[in-house]
């Protein structure tokens, strides 16, 4: 389905969005903790499909070149939403009251410690960039060896030392603290 949609078949790009559509949501769900960020980042992914289908040109499996499109679009949520929620201000209420704070329930960016693994990536693509794809596409998007080193064009031993390099430099970012 997806060859042909990536041919130009329109009935065929239909199908392929509605089927892919809840393996989406759930693939953002693992970047994003509040359903409906990940429901945001997965209209954004299905948009992404539907206006660059033809870059898919089969040389891997379908639901590769997908964990790719869905790490980028869940990932460019997070920083939209981190950026909003660093927008809002904290002013007091009129009433008098304390000062009005974003409620942790309505978005990813201050809803746990998924986050705590989001802002690591942030500061790792900063210091390490290589390291961040084969983190993203092992740990977040649950991708085997062999379609991460596909995906990369690196060899294994070289996808596994990056896996490696990246936990051991995330490691000291992330907060351990329970709720």
């Amino acid at each position: 389905m997806a060859a042909l949609a990536a041919q130009g078949d329109r009935n065929a790009l239909d199908d392929l969005l509605r089927a892919i559509r809840p393996d989406v949501v759930r693939r953002c769900g693992r970047f994003l903790l509040y359903r409906e960020d990940a429901e945001e980042a997965a209209q954004d992914v299905l948009l992404q499909v539907a206006r660059h289908i033809e870059r898919f040109e089969g040389r891997s499996r379908f639901s590769t070149w997908l964990h790719t499109v869905v790490a980028n679009c869940s990932r460019q949520k997070y920083r939209e939403l981190k950026r909003r929620s660093a927008e809002q201000p904290t002013l007091p209420e009129e009433t008098g009251s304390p000062e009005r704070r974003p409620d942790p329930r309505t978005t990813s960016v201050i809803a746990g410690s998924r986050v705590d693994f989001l802002e690591a990536l942030e500061r790792l693509e900063q210091e390490s960039p290589h390291l961040v794809a084969p983190l993203v596409y092992r740990d977040l998007c649950q991708m085997d060896y062999a379609e991460i080193v596909d995906r990369l064009g690196i060899p294994l031993g070289t996808l596994k030392s990056r896996l490696h390099h990246a936990r051991r430099h995330i490691r000291p970012w992330l907060s351990f603290e329970g709720p």
